[in-house]
């Protein structure tokens, strides 16, 4: 029934053979996880580029904490609801350091800077000291619903190494890779092609030390169990290195950059247009010693973004916006990406759920597949929000003219084109009855749009497709041309 379903889009030869030479024997499935559920998609709402003092110095608490629209985070397993915790609970570690944060700066503080602390605190955040990825985590990513998506982004680097002309040395960097369940997937669907394998050198970025233990027994390093920041992975004989930055990934080779659902973790400064122009969201502690939402009396640092960010948009895409979110840490972060394709060579495919528009108010709190309210005892769920695909492109191209930027274009596009509907149907031709529901599943949950039309189980684990909602975007060399498949 799922050949019905497989669109029948057109393939280079070249990426049909990277398809055709991966083993598909049975014992190389990947069981994923079946549970899905609806999200509502993204409303836009309206805005004006003025900024103006307040007439008075103080903070205003006239805003709600409630999102103004019902953006979803599109990953797989949400429930709608947002949940509050009632219940009176001494303060934790975190909440204890973002009071005190609060209490030493005489004022509040951004929303990018409690959606920082509370992702990655070096004591309590979240992503630090606990695996959150998966059925028994708090989300599930495009990686861990199918074997298919790390090998389709393998082919995707393969055809950029052959642009570049198969260089015998290239840094492969993924930035926040989650368990190494993609990258773990991209070598074992590159493992024939000795010459790539041969040429790569590994640079995970990662803060989180628990994460990296997990994505070295995930790559079969040689040393999982140490804590040598440079080993081999077992699985291509690829050497492998751990970084908290890419800046200290080593410069003068042609790089390879993924970042696949890592710029939605970026921390992100809200504004809000009032009756005195554009002012800032913030964080502050209210009389009942709970965290509220107030704005901001005067111009922050932050509104220099986004008045960088007006700049880039259409005047009739501002007159309709009365929120805004901006993303200092993206657009510096694809700066530095341009800056080194621009120098060394190389591309970076970002794959993310987003907009390609400015992004109103999209900061959700997901904790246990459910929507939460993101100040209920912050470092316990994950924070997120759009992806703002228009900054990013600009941001490229301001700062190198040697580079290129494509798309976006949706995952569903972007996985067919490099051929994910031959992959599922070779996959199918050798596989056990429970493989295949797996299969089908997950090929539906990366590609397809809603709930899918052949499920037969039950109705709370019908599989929702991420294929239109999730969006892709490539920064290349120029002298490399059009990367695939945004051709």
């Amino acid at each position: 029934m799922l050949r019905r379903f497989i669109a029948q889009a057109s393939l280079p030869q070249r990426y049909h053979r990277y398809l055709i030479t991966q083993q598909h024997s049975p014992n190389s499935f990947r069981r994923c996880s079946s549970s899905s559920t609806a999200a509502t998609p993204p409303s836009q709402l309206p805005v004006e580029t003025s900024v103006e003092p307040p007439p008075e110095p103080h903070f205003s608490d006239d805003y709600s904490s409630k999102p103004s629209a019902s953006i979803s985070v599109d990953r797989s397993g949400l429930n709608n609801p947002i949940e509050h915790s009632h219940e009176s609970l001494a303060d934790s570690e975190l909440v204890k350091h973002l009071k005190s944060l609060i209490k030493f700066r005489g004022g509040p503080i951004s929303v990018a800077e409690y959606m920082e602390e509370v992702l990655i605190n070096p004591k309590a955040g979240f992503y630090i000291n606990r695996d959150v990825f998966g059925a028994e985590g708090d989300f599930i990513t495009s990686p861990e619903v199918s074997q298919m998506f790390g090998e389709m982004i393998g082919v995707w680097a393969m055809c950029l190494w052959e642009q570049m002309g198969q260089p015998n040395r290239v840094n492969l960097v993924e930035l926040g890779p989650g368990r190494g369940t993609l990258m773990a997937d991209l070598l074992r669907g590159a493992s024939k092609f000795e010459k790539f394998t041969r040429s790569v050198n590994i640079h995970m970025i990662e803060v989180s030390p628990a994460l990296k233990k997990i994505q070295k027994t995930t790559l079969k390093c040689n040393n999982e169990d140490g804590a040598d920041e440079n080993t081999a992975t077992t699985l291509t004989g690829t050497p492998v290195s751990w970084h908290s930055t890419l800046e200290e990934v080593p410069t003068g080779l042609p790089t390879i950059i993924i970042a696949h659902e890592f710029f939605d973790a970026l921390p992100v400064h809200q504004f809000q247009k009032a009756s005195r122009g554009w002012c800032e969201k913030m964080i502050d502690v209210g009389e009942d010693s709970k965290f509220r939402v107030v704005l901001s009396p005067h111009p922050t640092p932050a509104t220099l973004y986004l008045l960088k960010r007006c700049k880039w948009a259409q005047n009739e895409e501002l007159t309709k916006l009365e929120h805004v979110e901006v993303c200092p840490k993206a657009i510096d972060l694809t700066q530095t990406i341009a800056k080194r394709i621009s120098t060394d060579g190389g591309g970076a495919l970002i794959i993310d759920y987003g907009l390609d528009s400015i992004v109103s108010d999209s900061l959700q709190a997901i904790r246990k597949h459910k929507f939460v309210n993101i100040l209920d005892d912050p470092g316990s769920a994950d924070l997120s929000a759009y992806v703002d695909f228009p900054a990013i492109k600009h941001s490229a191209e301001e700062v190198s003219e040697d580079v290129c930027v494509y798309g976006p274009i949706t995952q569903s596009q972007f996985l067919g084109n490099l051929g994910i509907n031959f992959r599922v149907e070779a996959l199918l031709q050798n596989c056990t009855d429970e493989q295949a529901e797996s299969l089908r599943t997950g090929y539906w949950r990366l590609v397809g749009d809603g709930e899918a039309p052949f499920w037969e189980g039950p109705d709370e684990q019908t599989p929702i497709g991420m294929g239109s909602r999730y969006l892709a975007m490539a920064i290349v060399n120029k002298k490399q041309g059009t990367p695939a498949p945004f051709h």
